[in-house]
């Protein structure tokens, strides 16, 4: 008799952005008329730069010629982009990595999610709270999660991140295996200095941890002590995974493109204590579980890195970040208290006295037409705030702030 994998019925009923789209589409059909502006889901709005057009339509004429068409490409990704991404996402900052070191993927979603695949099902976990709701979905999937009670899981350390600690988490108070870090953060915008990072490196190389990071907003950081990449940090080759996505960088949300590094120094144990690099294990996984990502969108990936790339995806960035600071401007005005959207184009905002998270997100509905996210479908510690992103079209956001400035308690 076929069974199925049970750790699928522990999961919550919903995925926190399906519940959000179905209330939506609630509102939409009782008011067809109501302006909707939606800044909840972080998807983005401005077209793809010019450079990668141009690399696109160039890659499809290459696969209308016998002579330079593509079949099955590398799992892994081809060289042409895995050496300009070692060439300028790393080794400007001083990070010495190898080609074969990084994974071109569909998006960081897909291994954040998958990477679980090679590793044991006993591992312990900790996630920072609020949380991006893949980490933990993903290992509930895979058995680790344990039971879901009062807003948690009962195999997971969380360790909060909050007004009290200034969105700075502590190191987890009980022994943890596999700990996700997402910085410059989403939920909250927020990120660690080069300090607080290493408290979690020299953790991990402590305790024999691994740390899964995901920097898929890194291109936002602007303060200069913040770190672009976990291997600026000493020792972190040896005990962490990063992730990293074109997707907000370069507008790649509907190409889909990313990329995982599993640097070679990077080792776990077997039950017997038998060292074993988790390269190998990613590359054997992937070449068994993926077929690989288009060739022409890895031709449009590898523009974003040519002189003309660079600047077209600099001003996209400006564009959204310009979206963050007036955002933030007119929420403080509006005598809301809100955090992130410095390094980050998520913004955290803090609901009024006597409203949680939906109740709050209800109302902007209602009342203001407005689409947010609420916190707590982040985690626990999200409770009492919502998430908006700076990704709209720059008249939705201006409009959007001037609805919230009219907003009466």
């Amino acid at each position: 008799m076929a069974t199925i994998n049970e750790n699928f019925l522990k999961l919550q009923k919903n995925y926190l952005f399906a519940d959000i789209a179905q209330k939506v589409a609630q509102f939409k059909a009782d008011n067809p008329d109501a302006p909707l502006i939606r800044l909840g889901i972080g998807d983005v709005t401005r077209p793809l730069p010019p450079a990668v057009i141009d690399a696109l339509h160039r890659a499809t004429d290459e696969m209308a010629s016998a002579a330079t068409f593509r079949g099955y490409g590398p799992e892994q990704g081809y060289d042409f982009l895995r050496e300009a991404i070692v060439k300028h996402d790393f080794a400007p900052r001083g990070v010495n990595l190898q080609p074969d070191e990084i994974f071109v993927n569909d998006g960081a979603k897909s291994d954040t999610g998958n990477f679980g695949d090679i590793l044991g099902t006993d591992n312990t976990l900790c996630v920072t709270d609020p949380i991006y709701p893949v980490y933990i979905d993903s290992n509930v999937m895979g058995g680790r999660a344990g039971d879901f009670a009062d807003g948690a899981w009962s195999r997971v350390t969380y360790c909060p991140c909050n007004e009290a600690n200034g969105f700075v988490p502590e190191l987890p108070a009980r022994p943890a295996d596999l700990i996700y870090l997402c910085y410059p953060n989403n939920p909250t915008g927020t990120t660690l200095s080069h300090a607080e990072l290493k408290k979690w490196v020299d953790y991990a190389l402590a305790n024999g941890s691994l740390l899964l990071f995901d920097a898929a907003y890194e291109a936002y950081i602007s303060t200069p002590d913040v770190p672009h990449s976990i291997y600026e940090i000493e020792g972190a080759e040896r005990c962490a995974v990063e992730f990293r996505s074109f997707s907000k960088t370069a507008g790649f949300t509907g190409l889909r493109c990313g990329y995982t590094v599993v640097p070679h120094a990077l080792k776990l144990r077997t039950a017997a204590g038998e060292p074993v690099e988790l390269n190998q294990l990613w590359h054997r996984r992937q070449c068994t579980k993926f077929n690989g990502t288009a060739y022409i969108v890895q031709r449009a990936a590898e523009a974003i890195y040519s002189p003309e790339g660079r600047a077209q995806v600099k001003e996209t960035i400006r564009y959204y970040m310009t979206n963050a600071a007036l955002m933030r401007d007119a929420l403080s005005k509006a005598g809301l208290t809100v955090y992130g959207g410095v390094d980050a184009p998520y913004l955290w905002v803090k609901t009024p006295e006597g409203y949680g998270s939906w109740d709050f997100f209800d109302l902007l509905l209602r009342r203001l037409h407005l689409v947010c996210t609420p916190g707590v479908g982040f985690g626990p510690a999200g409770e009492g705030f919502i998430r908006l992103t700076a990704f709209g079209r720059r008249e939705d956001c201006q409009e959007a702030m001037q609805r919230l400035t009219r907003l009466e308690l």
